[in-house]
């Protein structure tokens, strides 16, 4: 069974839909329409499952944001195996963990190659092969180990029929609270999924955006690659292989971009930016998307002041597929700055621990169910059993529904911090911190305190030539928070501790400028 409820069913029908238009631009470089890359994803596919990829199999893709990394990973679902797309920078011992929790029997990397990826692939004796689009008319490279050969009786790709039920892709959560667990998506949750981004923003051939987010990381790879590429619009890769802010700009201009997705810290490099340097001229665009870290809403103000567009915030995690929650296009209804917005295409209650539902405005765990969620943790029972608790999925968020079905969060449960009793979200101070006129960043995080049990701190990262101190943080605190909520310190930075898709982690905030002591306190 194969068409609109899996993945590579809809991309299939994108490219006979729009055939001649644009899918992939690398700007200098590549240009190919939604029919090319078909092709190409289907000879690749060819290659591999000759090469003996069999359905189940899961192939690791060490690459920056090129269009190689896109056909290989197209190509890979499209013979019924497995994708599991890595951070090309991480270290080999992060190699050797992600390439052995995920059992992948194949390494692929670009031409250039991962000496740290390639090197825990031979410790654990998993070959490799490199993928290339050298000749732009040509198929891709592969050159693909001589050791593991078709073994006989393995389906050549024509006669692999994608099930809704394969599981496709293969991530690891970003692990806030412990060692990452491995997340399967399966061809019908990636469905499900694009098909809820292209509905809420209403995506069409006539879209285009500029590709800023990594694709190892669902928010780069659903949201912005997939959900166009089944809508039959288009997207640029920038010729550097990831984001660049000085040329984002230029490659917007180029290929008529209309929106574009990305997390907090980048829309916070563009203001500065546009504040510094602004460009002679900005594209019009439909919307603007923001997601995976709460956007405070001054920045919010901000970014549409300068831009000119809506920007509507949104809520995704790994183990929903991305997108569960989006404020909104302006002909859908109004976005509200400081909320996620409404479910997209799942259901969504807010439980108490008992599994009761709370009423409006009375925060609770965010739990969730749908098409798009992950139907449990690879080997992890004792997770699962916890995730899935009353027959949802615990996001492990706090938050609450207003009265018009808006969702606005509160925090990790595992990063509110208790002061004595007093539940306090960081979300909310980081939010205050952000309306000082001199502070381009922030982060609130808790840190143990012997009174308290917890106790408030902040980072904050000053605007350019912005003269700020301790005294004054604290006095804008003062006056816009409860006494309880104000923090106890507060550390000036030029730099904030992130993760490699760009999210601020208030845990690891927390343990770089508050080092956590080296024995367990009393009664701790």
């Amino acid at each position: 069974m194969e068409g609109l409820t899996t993945l590579t069913g809809l991309l299939r029908k994108a490219a006979g839909d729009f055939p001649s238009r644009r899918a992939i631009t690398v700007p200098g470089r590549h240009e190919l329409t939604h029919a090319r890359l078909h092709q190409l994803v289907d000879a690749a596919a060819a290659r591999l499952a000759a090469a003996g990829v069999r359905p189940g199999d899961v192939v690791a893709l060490a690459f920056p944001n090129t269009v190689e990394l896109v056909i290989v990973f197209l190509a890979v679902l499209r013979t019924r195996a497995v994708a599991a797309p890595l951070n090309p920078a991480y270290t080999r011992d992060e190699f050797v963990f992600y390439l052995s929790d995920s059992e992948s029997i194949l390494l692929l990397t670009n031409a250039e190659g991962n000496a740290a990826a390639e090197a825990a692939a031979a410790q654990l004796g998993i070959p490799r092969a490199a993928a290339s689009l050298r000749d732009p008319s040509g198929l891709l490279e592969l050159t693909l180990p001589g050791d593991r050969p078709a073994a006989e009786g393995v389906a050549p790709v024509a006669g692999r029929v994608n099930d809704p039920s394969d599981v496709a892709l293969f991530l690891h959560t970003s692990g806030t609270t412990s060692r990452p667990k491995g997340v399967p998506l399966t061809q019908l949750n990636l469905a499900a999924s694009v098909t809820n981004i292209r509905s809420v923003y209403r995506l069409s051939e006539s879209d285009s955006t500029v590709i800023v987010l990594p694709l190892f990381h669902v928010h780069g790879l659903v949201a912005a690659l997939l959900s166009s590429l089944v809508a039959g619009a288009s997207v640029t890769l920038p010729a550097a292989g990831r984001f660049s802010a000085s040329t984002f700009w230029a490659d917007m201009l180029a290929s008529g971009a209309t929106w574009y997705t990305a997390v907090p810290t980048i829309h916070q490099i563009l203001l500065d930016r546009h504040a510094a340097r602004p460009e002679p001229a900005y594209p019009k665009l439909r919307f603007i998307r923001s997601c995976s870290a709460s956007l405070a809403p001054a920045i919010l103000e901000h970014l549409e002041a300068a831009f000119g567009a809506p920007v509507l915030e949104a809520y995704a995690m790994t183990e929903a597929a991305h997108q569960m929650a989006s404020n909104p296009l302006r002909e859908d209804g109004p976005r509200k700055p400081g909320a996620v917005g409404r479910p997209t295409g799942l259901e969504m209650a807010i439980l108490d621990e008992e599994g009761a539902r709370r009423p409006p405005g009375v925060p609770g765990e965010v739990c969730i169910r749908g098409p798009n969620v992950t139907r449990g943790y690879k080997n992890n029972p004792e997770a699962n059993k916890a995730a899935f608790a009353f027959g949802w999925f615990h996001t492990g968020d706090v938050g609450f529904l207003d009265s018009d079905g808006y969702l606005h969060l509160v925090g990790r449960i595992k990063e509110l911090i208790n002061r004595g009793g007093e539940k306090i979200s960081p979300i909310e101070v980081d939010a205050v911190l952000l309306e000082h006129s001199d502070i381009a960043q922030a982060v609130a995080f808790g840190v143990p305190d012997d009174k308290y049990g917890e106790e408030i701190n902040c980072a904050v990262i000053p605007k350019e030539d912005a003269e700020i101190d301790e005294a004054d943080v604290l006095r804008h605190c003062r006056k816009n928070l409860a006494a309880f909520k104000v923090p106890k310190r507060v550390f000036i930075t030029d730099s904030l501790p992130k993760t490699a898709t760009g999210k601020i982690q208030r845990r690891t905030v927390a343990e770089f400028f508050v080092p956590p002591a080296k024995a367990p306190r009393a009664g701790a």
